[in-house]
Formats: structure tokens, sequence, C-alpha cells
């Protein structure tokens, strides 16, 4: 990564819009502006994959490794580019500015999907720019075959898998009739046949995706943005993934889990945490040269510059938990692959991006795997308050060169927050210690994120609610819960120039971005 730079964590669905949630429009443009003219040299992101409301809308549940989540798309964009009519995104309902309501943006959203997927089959051969080379124009038919054929390793299971639940009222891939559940290829012929349309609707939606993701990608490189993709380790039970590759996780003869992920209790819980994601049987990837990992690798390396490897310390071993068992304190760690899947990545890529999500219990294991492979770690200012400060990792006279320096992650509170309601006397106490400078609690969150980029850490990514000072009202997320997460969102005159000329401060302050 860049010598002494800096970014910032916000997820897509948090950006502003009229349409509910936000999206790949006019403001995600806006944005990567305001970091590129407040010296910002990333923009982190979470998951973009497919989610769903049964899981909480958690972009680290996803029903597809390789789809893009059809809620981040823009309809103005739609409109800008000719898919819809400006008649067609008429809001029908007053949708909330500060979070998101899943709901009903995902009715809304089906609503112009629709019209777009029709007025797309009554005029396939309109001319449009590549998302790809924007110079090259093509009809519209040729360049969505195009993307279909390029796209064809995920993009004709995940249509079919789409369809297929639809038909069955949102059944999981397991409550399926047999002959779809375990894939006969002649009911999958007729089934598809039958519902040609309906699937090709599904790979149309994806098309609008990848279009103005990679458009967007290219402008945020233009402006000497990076993009920090986040890419979850486990993919859910219910996902195309494991319907069409069950021999690469550990489910029975019949498909049911055997064991699921999770961790044991931490920093986040006490009874540690039962995510309920099937794990990998990794022997049986070993055989296969870990071909389903690489493509996802390879996928993820065009949709990003960089990649967040999330529960990075899974590679070296993992907390299997069998799946009767409702607690996760009953799990046992399990040896992952190590060297040898990372070895297979090297020989596929010249380059290997890659930040290690290495919170948590730690081994040995995992440090020398990180070491090898070159891959650097994360610090959380937020952690560095509790035990001893003198050995504390998160403590910032502790950092190593090479880390990714937080204030908080998606999971914690925001700075102002955590001080307000979580921190107890004891981390408040520590406060001055470790960031050995005087602060206020009016400016305890500007304080710590200048002590963070003074830090000999080359890298430090600041959540946007931690540079506009939010309390837990900015909070994203909150681990072993399914409510009420995953919706913050940023206020459409949020980022000032003020605030911008004040990030600018702190940076050549502290030597960043030079």
């Amino acid at each position: 990564m860049y010598k002494r730079n800096s970014g910032i964590l916000l997820h897509v669905t948090s950006l502003p819009s009229k349409y509910g949630i936000g999206d790949m429009g006019s403001f995600a443009y806006a944005f990567v502006d305001f970091a590129a003219a407040c010296g910002q040299k990333y923009w982190q992101i979470l998951p973009i994959n497919p989610t769903d409301g049964i899981n909480g809308n958690s972009p680290y549940s996803c029903s597809s490794a390789f789809g893009g989540n059809p809620l981040l798309i823009s309809p103005e964009m739609m409109v800008i580019e000719g898919f819809l009519r400006p008649c067609d995104v008429n809001i029908p309902v007053v949708l909330d500015e500060g979070k998101v309501d899943y709901a009903r943006v995902r009715l809304f959203k089906e609503k112009i999907f629709n019209a777009a997927y029709r007025r797309f089959q009554k005029s396939p051969v309109r001319l449009v720019s590549q998302a790809v080379c924007p110079c090259k124009e093509m009809s519209l038919r040729e360049d969505f075959d195009q993307f279909v054929k390029t796209q064809h390793y995920w993009l004709e299971d995940f249509a079919l898998f789409m369809v297929i639940k639809s038909a069955y009222g949102g059944l999981g891939w397991n409550e399926w009739p047999r002959v779809l559940k375990n894939r006969k290829p002649q009911a999958l012929r007729t089934f598809a046949r039958k519902n040609s349309s309906d699937i090709e609707r599904i790979k149309f939606i994806q098309y609008l995706f990848f279009r103005q993701w990679h458009k967007l990608k290219g402008y945020a490189n233009s402006k000497n943005v990076a993009i920090i993709g986040d890419i979850p380790i486990y993919v859910n039970y219910d996902s195309v993934d494991v319907w069409c590759h069950p021999s690469f996780f550990k489910v029975d003869r019949k498909g049911q889990l055997k064991f699921i992920s999770g961790c044991p209790p931490d920093y986040f819980s006490r009874t540690g945490q039962r995510w309920g994601n099937p794990v990998y049987n990794w022997a049986h990837l070993k055989k296969v040269k870990y071909n389903w990992w690489t493509e996802r690798i390879a996928h993820d390396l065009k949709m990003f510059d960089y990649l967040r490897i999330d529960h990075f310390r899974g590679f070296a071993g993992f907390w299997q938990i069998p799946a009767y068992e409702k607690l996760a304190v009953f799990g046992r760690w399990v040896k992952g692959p190590g060297e040898s899947f990372f070895k297979a990545l090297a020989k596929r890529f010249k380059t290997l991006p890659i930040i290690a999500e290495d919170l948590g219990e730690i081994t040995p294991d995992v440090v020398e795997l990180m070491k090898k492979f070159g891959f650097p770690g994360m610090r959380v200012l937020l952690f560095a308050f509790n035990g001893d400060i003198n050995s504390n990792p998160h403590v910032p006279v502790n950092y190593p060169v090479s880390c990714v320096a937080y204030s908080g992650t998606h999971d914690n509170n925001t700075i102002q927050g955590w001080y307000q309601k979580e921190a107890n006397p004891h981390e408040k106490a520590n406060i001055a210690r470790v960031l050995q400078t005087k602060f206020t609690s009016r400016n305890l969150h500007w304080t710590m994120i200048e002590v963070l980029m003074r830090s000999k850490a080359e890298t430090i990514i600041i959540p946007m609610p931690d540079f506009l000072g939010l309390r837990e009202e900015g909070r994203m997320n909150t681990p072993a819960t399914k409510v009420n997460n995953w919706q913050w969102r940023l206020r459409a005159n949020a980022l000032t120039s003020k605030l911008s000329q004040k990030i600018s401060h702190i940076m050549k302050k502290t030597d960043r971005g030079i």
C-alpha cells in the first residue's frame, strides 16, 4: 500500500440518496471527490454481495460469493443511461434519510428493475457505452451478452438459483424438490427452459450492478482513490455456492449441515458467536487446487484494489461447532489450509493485495502466515484501553509499520458512543495514558484521530461517523444481534468544506498523504 496514507470506512448503503438506501449514484461520486479533496487515498467498504432480510440484511451473510447486491444499483444512473424513463422512478413513499428501510427499498427497486427489463426486451439494439471501455459503443444486447459470457463461471447458476428460490416461495435449496435440490441435469434444463425470461431478468439486474460498479471504481481510481473491498470468509448455507458445490463444505450426503462456523468467547460476546455458516471441507478443496477460492479471489481483484479478508485466522485454524449445538462455546479449533492455500493463490496471481483481519485470539501460526506472505494486519484503537497497555497491540506506540490501524470497525460503537455509553472507569482512566496527550470529552474523536495519524502505521482508516463525531446513532452493527443493524446513513449535507479542511489540516500536521 502507499506509504503513510489514510482512508475512510463508509459502506455504500450509508451514502445519501433519495431512494432510501445509499447506492452507486451521484453521491457516491461526490464522496469520492470529498475523499480526494482531503487527501484520503482509500475508500473502504463492506461486502457488496446479495443480502436478505432473513439474515438481518447483513453484508456478511451473502447468498453468492460472486453476485452483486441489487439494492446498491442507482435508479438515477439507470435513467441517465436510458435503462429507465424519469417517470419510472417516482418514489411512492417517503423514505427516511437517516436510516435504511430495507423492506420498502426492496419493493421499490424490484418495481423499477421490472420496468428496466421490459424496456431492455423491447429495445435491445439501443447503443450504449461499455462499462469497462466507455469509448466503445455496441448494442445493448451485445453488451449484455458479452457480460453474460465473461461472468459465466458463476452467473448461470446464480440466476437459476434465484429463480428456483422465488418459484418455491423463498424456501432454502435444501427444501426444494429432490431433483432440483440435488441438481439433476434434466430437471434443471426443464426448469430453465420454462423460466428463461425470469432467469435472463436476474442476469440483467447483475449486468446493471456490474456496469455501475466498474464505472464508479474507475472514477475513484482516476481521482487516486483506491477501493478496499471486504471479503467474508464464509458464505450462507442457503447460497448458490453451497447448492452448486456441496463437496466444498462440511455437509452430509443429504446436504444437511454437519458443522457450522463461529468464534469462542471474546470482546464482543461472553458465550462466543454462533455464525451458522457452513465451514469448508478444506481437504477436498485442496484436492481440486482450491479452484473455487482462486476464482473468487480473481473475481474480487477485478472489483477492488485491495481485499480485506474478514476472519483471516480461519485459514490457519477455525472454530467449528457441531450443527446441533445451540451455543458457540461447545465448538473446537480445527486446523485450516494454512500455507498451502496461499501458495496456490501466489501461483495464480502476481500480487496479493490482502489485508488480514486478525482481531481476537491470534495464535503464532496466524502471525507466521501473515509474515510469510506479507499481509498487513489490523489494529483498533478502541481496543487499546484494557489490559496491560505496555503490551496491548492496539496501543498506538506498539503499532508495527506494516499494519492498517482503525479508530473502530463496523462492529464497534463510534468513539463518542463508546466513551458516553460503553467505556468503564478503568478504560476511561487509561485514555490519557494511551493517547499520551490531553483531551476533552467533546474533542475526543479528533484527538484519537490525530494520535492514530501520528502513529507509525502505514495506513490509517477512520469510519465516517468518527470523522463526524457522532455518538451511538452512528453505529453500524452490534455483534450477536440481528435487528437494527446496517441502517445508518450519512446526511446529504455532512460533507462540508469545513470538515474537508479539518481532515486536510490533520493530514499535514502528521505527514500523512505526502
